[in-house]
């Protein structure tokens, strides 16, 4: 099963780069929600599509949207990542793959984690899907766009 738009966002619990957990429904009302996916901190491609959506971050706020990046790495690999790049938004590590195989993020080449971005509104809809291993920038690009039309 994967997730599309129009579906309701499974939610979900789990630990961000602070240890923190973090729950989807705590958005719920508050604020739209971009969940991307991505393989692996601080890789090239990771690193320019996280970096991507740090500079467009002021713009992610004023639409009324959280940003919010998801890999299977660990709390202190993201909290590394983070700090290294000046990330202002949450990572949550997925170290199971549970949350990747729920929302259903296909794999690239069947070996490499997916890099997929879901666009989910306030009242926890998903609006839009964005499926890049390569247009790192369209993901920000994509989700901006979405969120202005919501």
């Amino acid at each position: 099963m994967s997730v599309q738009i129009g579906d309701t966002a499974p939610d979900f619990s789990l630990p961000s780069q602070t240890g923190e957990p973090v729950k989807l429904s705590d958005f719920r009302g508050k604020s739209s929600v971009v969940l991307y996916f991505y393989p692996k901190d601080d890789t090239p491609g990771c690193t320019k599509e996280s970096c991507a959506f740090r500079d467009s971050y002021e713009q992610f706020k004023q639409a009324g949207a959280e940003v919010i990046g998801v890999s299977s790495d660990s709390a202190d690999s993201h909290q590394k990542f983070a700090s290294k790049y000046s990330l202002p938004f949450t990572l949550l590590s997925d170290r199971d793959k549970a949350l990747r195989k729920l929302y259903g993020v296909p794999s690239a080449l069947g070996l490499l984690p997916g890099r997929v971005t879901y666009v989910i509104d306030k009242e926890g809809v998903v609006r839009h899907i964005f499926n890049s291993m390569m247009n790192f920038e369209g993901h920000v690009e994509e989700s901006l766009k979405t969120l202005k039309a919501i």
